[in-house]
């Protein structure tokens, strides 16, 4: 994600502050916190996609870049990657903007897959795009 440039990101999904009850004891927030952070993101867009309910089933190339501090805003990009006939692959990336200077920071980056539900919450194919 440290080559990829705005255009590439995707779609900004959520910009989100965590607050000082998602530090852990290094000080930084909580790994647990980003993921489903990241996981809300994909959802919306896998929701959008697949015109229905969607149930995450894998995360897959997770990688953790750099820390999120206290005070960063923190930004969530969802692109589609790749789909199947009922599974979806959204890559997430996340970003913090910090301190006065608004520096981005890349902070992980990772690859979703969601499936598509029925009524029955059994996987149905996504439609055609």
């Amino acid at each position: 994600m440290t080559d990829m440039t705005r255009d590439d990101r995707g779609e900004a999904v959520l910009r989100v502050m965590p607050k000082l009850s998602d530090i852990n004891a290094n000080g930084h927030i909580f790994g647990g916190w980003v993921l489903s952070q990241m996981d809300i993101a994909g959802g919306i867009i896998a929701h959008r996609l697949a015109q229905g309910p969607v149930a995450t089933v894998a995360i897959e190339s997770m990688k953790f870049i750099a820390p999120i501090l206290l005070g960063d805003i923190v930004s969530v990009y969802a692109r589609e990657e790749r789909r199947g006939r009922t599974s979806l692959a959204i890559r997430i990336d996340v970003v913090a903007t910090r301190g006065i200077a608004q520096e981005e920071v890349p902070l992980t980056s990772g690859v979703y897959t969601f499936v598509a539900l029925d009524a029955d919450h059994r996987p149905r194919p996504f439609p055609t795009a």
